[in-house]
């Protein structure tokens, strides 16, 4: 499979929106790099860069709440991926929340969390 040519930014990077596929709720927003799709493309499971820890990661690589990918599109800009998964496990939100989108713009939070984030993670 060849990548198309993409627009990365400035750092090599390109937002991935991961969404369900099956109710297509949108779950996360992450970074990608060429390196990262690629290695998402090769594994059927979503890897990022992180930007904060300067380095590759699964999702799910400590949870265990892996994504499974099912499609991949690019926007008329080749700007911005939309990735569709099958998200295992209760949630993709580090927070415990099944979406990272659970906060209106008035900072009212509109759902519950589905997992323990001290329990998957560690208390910090």
């Amino acid at each position: 499979m060849t990548i198309p040519d993409l627009k990365y930014d400035s750092h090599g990077l390109i937002p991935a929106i991961i969404q369900d596929v099956q109710t297509h709720e949108v779950l996360m927003m992450a970074y990608m790099n060429r390196e990262a799709l690629g290695k998402t493309i090769e594994t059927g499971y979503t890897h990022f860069w992180s930007r904060s820890r300067s380095k590759f990661w699964k999702k799910g690589e400590t949870s265990g709440h892996v994504q499974s990918v099912k499609s991949i599109l690019y926007d008329c800009d080749k700007d911005t991926l939309l990735i569709k998964v099958d998200q295992k496990g209760p949630g993709a939100c580090h927070t415990g929340h099944r979406s990272c989108f659970y906060t209106d713009i008035s900072g009212r939070e509109l759902s519950d969390a589905v997992f323990s984030a001290d329990d998957v993670y560690g208390k910090k």
